[in-house]
C-alpha cells in the first residue's frame, strides 16, 4: 500500500511515517515509480509506535525495542517489554514529583509576594494617615 493509504487507515500523517521510517520502526519497499510500498502489517506497526510514543517512549527508545514488542502478547512473549515499561512509569514518576516540587515553590513564590504586597500597602496606607491630606 502507498503512504497515503497507510496515512488513511492509521490517522498518521504521510509525514510522520516517513520520519519513523526513516527512524527504523518501518520498513517499506520500492515501487517502480519510487514511491514507498508498504505491507499489511505496517498498519499494525503505526499504531504500535502511536502507542509507545503515547506512553512517553521517544522514537530512539522504540528502536532499541526488540521485536517482540511489535507483536500482540508482548506480556507474555517479551519480558524485556515489561521492563521497557516499568522504567518508563520510574522516570514518569521522578518527573512528576520534580514538577510538583516547582509547584510548590512558585505556590511559595506567589504567597511570599503577595504578603510582602499587602504588607507594603498597609505601611503605605500608615504612612499617608500619618502625614494627613
Amino acid at each position: 500500500m502507498k503512504i497515503g493509504e497507510l496515512a488513511a487507515r492509521t490517522g498518521v500523517s504521510p509525514r510522520a511515517i516517513r520520519h519513523y521510517e526513516k527512524a527504523g520502526l518501518l520498513s517499506a519497499g520500492r515501487l517502480l515509480n519510487g514511491y514507498r510500498d508498504f505491507g499489511d502489517e505496517a498498519v499494525a506497526e503505526v499504531k504500535h509506535v502511536v502507542r509507545m510514543i503515547r506512553l512517553g517512549f521517544s522514537l530512539e527508545e522504540i528502536a532499541t525495542f526488540p521485536a517482540c514488542m511489535f507483536t500482540g502478547g508482548a506480556a507474555v512473549i517479551c519480558p524485556v517489554a515489561m521492563q521497557a515499561h516499568r522504567d518508563k512509569l520510574e522516570e514518569i514518576e521522578t518527573l512528576i514529583a520534580e514538577l510538583e516540587e516547582r509547584r510548590d515553590r512558585l505556590l511559595a513564590t506567589l504567597k511570599a509576594a503577595a504578603q510582602q504586597s499587602a504588607e507594603a500597602a498597609r505601611t503605605a496606607s500608615r504612612n499617608q494617615e500619618a502625614t494627613g491630606p
